[in-house]
């Protein structure tokens, strides 16, 4: 097993230029706020396929043999890596085919045809779907185009750092999501060549800490749903391991509630859409804010592509964790007024109320009474504490 080098990335990086944008490096002055740290982000979310994958799917795309374009190529993915591998095979005027799950969405899988690959829906899992690419690259004679176990993949990947670097390179640290860990093992390789003591650091969600278990020589466990499904993997490369073994990388596990929290402090904080996937870094910073603090840090922003609806729920789901929502439940008495008086002591305070349900039957405890339930919109959570307190004084009030 032959692994990247150095000159492989600095080759890569000449290879896919013009090719792959050389996505801007930008510090955050609202994030480095937020966190204590001086955060610097890289904007992967700005290539044509709105991921960093584009990098790898470029450069090895481009190492293919005449008779190796001539034969077509084939790749297994449900999502960014699918659409970098059809886009390129499409710039160099090679046949492409992607395999993709049945459960993959369908804009996604519509993203993917529109490059002109052809795309085959099959199995309900990502080994299955695995399993039947690398049947059809055997039967019809493709070259396999593997998301991150290969090296001109991780080559390709690691030109990040690269850039990433020469536009600041005095960051203390480097914050890098891992699924099969390509990303992190070719940006490694590049970080640690070209400055030494940098701290890197890769980062897993806690459902899929495949890496962390396969570096500790354990059996891997994982499983469940997590909105950092762009890393939500279980077959960690053989080549990645290899690297980050070598390079004594640790890793940072972070829980659903810290990501949630990225993507939202990166919408917010810095006016950036991404995936979960995209936010995990961040999202390590977040959940160990000692690690970081007063250090300069460099966070890609690797993907941007989440679904709108996932979004807006996130969006929500951490205005509620933030106490910029609230969700109450008021006791009142079921009489003629009570409705208005609620809503003036909420208004008078300078709340906005987002929603109501009043329930006279079932819910209250006697005929007598009724509940209402609320959601509120506040300031920040001071404000929300306020404006529960002014209503306990003259109601019965539980949150939700």
């Amino acid at each position: 097993m032959t692994l990247p080098n150095f000159a492989d990335i600095e080759a890569a990086s000449g290879r896919i230029a013009g090719r792959v944008l050389r996505t801007p490096a930008v510090r955050s002055d609202g994030l480095s706020r937020a966190t204590g740290a001086d955060i610097v982000l890289k904007l992967e979310n700005l290539q044509a396929t709105g991921a960093f994958k584009e990098r790898g799917a470029a450069n090895r795309l481009a190492l293919l043999t005449p008779e190796e374009a001539a034969r077509g190529v084939i790749a297994m993915s449900a999502g960014n890596h699918a659409q970098a591998v059809a886009r390129h095979a499409h710039l160099l005027g090679v046949s492409a085919t992607i395999v993709m799950p049945k459960f993959t969405p369908s804009t996604k899988v519509t993203r993917t045809a529109s490059w002109g690959a052809r795309v085959v829906l099959h199995g309900e899992s990502l080994a299955e779907a695995a399993a039947h690419a690398h049947h059809l690259a055997e039967t019809e004679g493709l070259v396999f185009i593997h998301p991150y176990d290969d090296a001109g993949i991780i080559a390709g990947q690691g030109t990040m750092a690269l850039e990433l670097l020469q536009d600041f390179p005095d960051l203390d640290v480097l914050v890098i999501p891992i699924g099969g860990g390509g990303l992190l093992a070719g940006c490694a390789t590049a970080a640690r060549a070209m400055k030494p003591g940098i701290e890197i650091l890769g980062v897993e969600v806690e459902a899929y800490s495949a890496m962390v278990q396969r570096m500790a020589g354990q059996p891997v466990s994982v499983g469940g749903q997590t909105i950092a499904e762009g890393i939500a993997v279980r077959d960690v490369g053989e080549m990645p391991l290899e690297i980050l073994k070598t390079l004594g990388i640790e890793i940072l596990i972070v829980s659903e509630a810290s990501v949630e929290r990225g993507v939202g402090m990166l919408a917010e904080g810095a006016k950036m859409v991404t995936e979960g996937a995209g936010a995990a870094a961040l999202a390590a910073v977040l959940q160990y804010p000692d690690r970081f603090a007063g250090k300069r840090v460099g966070l890609p922003v690797s993907g941007g592509n989440i679904d709108a609806r996932i979004l807006a729920n996130t969006l929500q789901r951490n205005l509620l964790r933030d106490g910029r929502m609230l969700r109450l439940v008021l006791e009142m008495p079921d009489r003629p007024g009570m409705l208005g008086d609620i809503a003036t002591r909420i208004g008078d305070e300078g709340g906005n109320i987002l929603e109501v349900a009043h329930h006279r039957l079932f819910s209250s405890p006697t005929v007598q009474a009724a509940q209402l339930e609320v959601m509120i919109e506040a300031r920040d959570a001071a404000h929300g504490s306020f404006i529960e307190s002014k209503l306990r004084e003259a109601y019965i009030v539980r949150r939700l």
